[in-house]
C-alpha cells in the first residue's frame, strides 16, 4: 500500500506491511511529544484509571510532579506509534483498556512511591505494570520499588560496603606498627624509671 500524506512526515504504520495516513497534524504532535518523553523516561508505570474523577487524577498529577514525574492520559493507538517510534517495542504490546502512563524522569522508587501514595486518595487508580529500560514488569515488581530507600541511601550503603575492606586493610597494616609504638612507649617509661 503506498502512504498518503497531506502533510511531510505524517505517516505511521500499522503493522510492517501496512502504512497508513495521520488523520491530523494535531496527532501527529501528540505523537511526536509522547515519543520524546519516552524516550527520555527513566521509568513508565501503567495504569488503569476506570473511575477516577476528574478531581482525583489532578491531585495524582500533584504527587507526581514533587517526584518529577507526571500522568498522561491518551489514545492508545497513539501512545502505540510514540511508543514504537521510541523504540519501546515491550511497551506497544500492553497499551490495550483504560490506562493512564506514568512518565518518571528522576529516581524510579520516588515516581513509584508517589503513584502508591496518590493510589491511597483515588482507589479505582490500579497500577498494572511498568517498563524500565525495554522490559516489561508485572504490577507485583513495580510495586516493590516502592519499598527501595531512595537512591543516595542505596549509593551510601555501596560506598560503605565498598569503604569497609579497606578500612579493615588499613587496621591490618597500622596494627603492627601500633604494637611497636607500644613497646618503644613502654620502653621509654622504663627508661625513665631507673633514671
Amino acid at each position: 500500500m503506498s502512504p498518503r500524506a497531506s502533510a511531510p512526515g505524517l505517516f505511521f504504520f500499522v503493522n510492517e506491511y501496512e502504512e497508513r495516513e495521520m488523520p491530523t497534524e494535531k496527532k501527529a504532535k501528540i505523537v511526536g511529544e509522547l515519543e520524546q518523553t519516552m524516550a527520555k523516561s527513566t521509568i513508565i508505570v501503567l495504569s488503569d484509571y476506570r473511575g477516577v474523577t476528574a478531581p482525583q487524577i489532578t491531585n495524582v498529577r500533584r504527587k507526581l510532579r514533587a517526584s518529577n514525574s507526571e500522568i498522561k492520559v491518551v489514545k492508545n493507538t497513539l501512545a502505540r506509534l510514540a511508543a514504537s517510534k521510541a523504540g519501546k517495542d515491550a511497551l506497544v504490546k500492553s497499551l490495550d483498556g483504560t490506562l493512564a502512563i506514568t512518565f518518571g524522569y528522576g529516581d524510579i522508587a520516588a515516581t513509584v512511591k508517589a503513584l502508591v501514595s496518590a493510589q491511597a486518595d483515588a482507589e479505582s487508580l490500579v497500577i498494572k505494570g511498568g517498563l524500565l529500560g525495554n522490559v516489561m514488569y508485572g504490577k507485583e515488581q513495580i510495586l516493590s520499588l516502592a519499598t527501595m530507600p531512595p537512591r543516595e541511601v542505596l549509593l551510601g550503603r555501596v560506598l560503605g560496603q565498598m569503604n569497609a575492606p579497606v578500612s579493615r586493610f588499613v587496621g591490618v597494616l597500622a596494627s603492627p606498627m601500633r604494637g611497636f609504638m607500644g613497646i618503644l612507649q613502654a620502653r621509654i617509661r622504663q627508661l625513665e624509671e631507673t633514671k
